[in-house]
């Protein structure tokens, strides 16, 4: 059963969510240090996945000392959290649409990437996890997380050809 299917976008309410990121490791014992959270606020005000030399720029412009181990090290942080997910393919960041519910627990997921123009919608899809698994455990494998990213264009870009 799918958990849902979500567009990857600023949200409407950032500081809402920057709230909701704090509490989050308040409950988990995890301090979300002012570094983490302007990283954290940089990554969900992007409109698409955020390369993290793309952040330490914009972190430069406010930090003139910051290293890319500054940014690196509060991304696995927010990763670890379960705040955020990086999208191997393009070796870049993405705020998780279902951290609210999911506790930061790992959970399913699935990144449907547009080639035209770069919009990343998450989906947390139990089915295609199962899928996988079921092909995996039949080629002896056993896999210990999955992630799945798929390219294409989206509903947007395909209307506008």
């Amino acid at each position: 059963m799918p958990h849902g299917d979500h567009h990857h976008h600023a949200p409407s309410d950032p500081a809402g969510a920057l709230r909701e990121a704090e509490a989050a490791c308040l409950r988990r014992g995890a301090q979300l240090t002012p570094l983490r959270r302007r990283v954290l606020e940089m990554v969900l005000e992007a409109p698409q996945p955020v390369g993290a030399y793309a952040l330490l720029d914009r972190l430069r412009a406010e930090r003139p000392g910051a290293a890319p181990p500054t940014v690196y090290r509060a991304l696995d942080f927010l990763m670890a959290q379960g705040l955020i997910h990086r999208i191997e393919r393009l070796n870049a960041f993405i705020s998780c649409t279902e951290s609210a519910h999911s506790g930061g627990e790992e959970h399913p997921h699935q990144f449907l990437i547009c080639r035209s123009c770069g919009r990343t919608a998450e989906l947390s899809d139990d089915s295609v996890v199962a899928a996988v698994a079921a092909a995996a455990l039949a080629a002896g494998f056993s896999p210990a997380r999955t992630t799945v990213e798929v390219e294409g264009t989206c509903g947007a870009c395909a209307a506008s050809d």
